[in-house]
């Protein structure tokens, strides 16, 4: 693992640009964000593989710029063959590094297919390509928005662990008490792989309000009113955002924790204004 400048390693999540305009803005967001000297880079991938294509083009685009590059790769809606088809296109593209998750269904769409949950997917992956992946698992700390219980989402997480995971990064959360809490309770069911706090810049209030609220993340109440408070004043947004964010990963860093991986929203600014505070810290 590369130690940056914040002391911690770090890694980079993107998007898959939907238009021209959006591939050469994301190619120089990128060679700003390099500079962070990221572990990794990961590009998500839309509700039952709707974004693969651009997803492949820009995990290609990342490894020929000499960086290493993780696919987000779901398995809902798909079969044996396609995904075994798929990882050999992923071996003969370089990759070594694989985000493995259960996905969700685009609409419209019957069934599961012969993947039912992320970790059916993970030892899948481990049967078919032994250690040749370094597959990165989803966790939860306050919980999947679809699970029974905190419970039930625990064990999901341990099974995805032992059926192959060598990490995980977790969802975005505002409440480092949850993080901590799930990362000690994992380990004492046998988890023993690095749980990466996953960070989201807060640039605007009503997305982040908008994205916390549908993937079940909790923003602390005097959090939440700050930012209502602030209207359509952007200036006071992304100064509040900046040193919530800031403090949010000081804490983690203090406490220990293995790496922070960043949800860029394939934005510069803010990744790097944070990280320029915590390695002057």
């Amino acid at each position: 693992m590369t130690t940056t400048s914040i002391g911690l390693p770090l890694s980079l999540e993107f998007f898959p640009p939907k238009t021209d305009e959006g591939v050469t803005k994301l190619a120089d967001v990128r060679q700003q964000l390099y500079a962070l000297k990221p572990e990794f880079c990961s590009v998500t991938y839309g509700a039952g593989g709707s974004t693969q294509d651009g997803t492949l083009q820009t995990v290609q685009a990342i490894l020929r710029e000499g960086q290493a590059a993780a696919p987000h790769f779901s398995c809902i809606g798909a079969s044996k063959a396609s995904i075994r088809d798929k990882l050999a296109q992923f071996k003969a593209e370089g990759i070594h590094r694989i985000v493995a998750l259960r996905g969700d269904l685009p609409s419209g769409y019957g069934g599961f297919g012969e993947f039912r949950y992320a970790s059916d997917l993970v030892a899948f992956i481990r049967e078919e390509t032994g250690s040749h992946f370094h597959i990165e698992v989803g966790a939860y700390p306050e919980m999947h928005p679809q699970a029974r219980s905190p419970q039930e989402d625990l064990k999901a997480f341990v099974t995805k662990v032992k059926a192959g995971a060598n990490s995980a990064i977790t969802q975005m959360f505002f409440n480092t008490d949850a993080y901590f809490r799930f990362v000690d309770e994992a380990f004492a069911l046998g988890v023993d792989i690095p749980i990466v706090p996953g960070i989201m810049p807060i640039t605007n209030s009503s997305g982040i309000i908008r994205f916390a609220d549908n993937c079940g993340a909790e923003i602390p109440r005097w959090m939440r009113l700050r930012l209502q408070s602030f209207g359509d004043d952007t200036a006071s947004i992304k100064a509040f955002g900046l040193e919530v964010i800031t403090d949010l990963c000081d804490q983690l860093r203090t406490a220990g924790v293995p790496a922070l991986h960043f949800y860029t929203m394939n934005q510069s600014a803010a990744v790097m204004e944070i990280c320029k505070r915590l390695g002057s810290a």
